[in-house]
């Protein structure tokens, strides 16, 4: 008889998403992955981040890594949905999902703390801990995880460990707690090269956390329909 589905999971309840669930088109899955909870565990806690920014890539365009030709380094991006892959952007770690297509992934942009009966108190501390301001104090929880390294460095994760790699449910996974986003905005990604296809509006943010995430898309001189779009889900 097959073995029980629970018995595999970190613990009674939990909702991974399968690996079926990335392999989607990248701007569909950018969407869907604002409000799931990305969960790693260091030591013996978990340390765990709403996500509420994502930027969608594909290999036709000239704003992805694999835009640039397969290489060993970009493997994961020519893989299934739902492997993991990182690299460095200024110097810190960037975590990215393969979607469906060769050659097309979602980069997790930032996100919010998330506390609940699996990580506590302590594990947002843990989290305040790795990743201190600038003069070495806790940072505001609100601004833990604006950025995309500032939100590997909170939760611990890094290139060496994870690029190219599987989820693991005993160690890192996304999952579906039931949130989702009211609305969602959509605009042009961050830091993408003059000439790279900087126009396209890939990027993805919760609306009601765009004040928390890398950049506010609602920032006052921004106007929608121009700048933006507000999507209701």
């Amino acid at each position: 008889m097959p073995a029980e589905p629970t018995l595999s999971l970190p613990w009674p309840g939990a909702k991974p998403l399968p690996d079926t669930f990335f392999d989607r088109d990248a701007q569909l899955l950018a969407r869907e992955l604002l409000g799931m909870v990305i969960r790693h565990r260091v030591g013996k806690r978990w340390l765990s981040a709403r996500i509420i920014e994502t930027e969608a890539y594909y290999l036709a365009e000239k704003g992805s890594h694999a835009s640039l030709g397969y290489t060993e380094k970009r493997k994961a991006l020519y893989a299934d949905g739902g492997h993991i892959y990182m690299y460095y952007a200024r110097g810190g770690d960037s975590l990215n999902f393969s979607a469906h297509g060769p050659g097309n992934a979602v980069l997790i942009k930032s996100g919010h703390p998330w506390v609940d009966a699996v990580s506590g108190a302590d594990s947002l501390a843990a989290m305040q801990r790795n990743n201190p301001d600038s003069l070495g104090m806790p940072r505001a929880p609100e601004r833990l995880y604006a950025g995309q390294t500032l939100l590997c460095r909170a939760l611990g994760l890094k290139v060496t460990d994870w690029d190219a790699r599987r989820f693991d449910l005993q160690r890192l996974f996304v999952e579906d707690v039931g949130e989702r986003p009211h609305s969602i905005i959509q605009c042009a990604r961050q830091g993408i090269p003059v000439g790279r296809d900087e126009h396209l509006p890939y990027r993805f943010v919760d609306a009601q956390y765009a004040r928390h995430c890398t950049r506010n898309p609602l920032r006052r001189g921004q106007v929608e329909g121009q700048d933006y779009r507000l999507m209701s889900v």
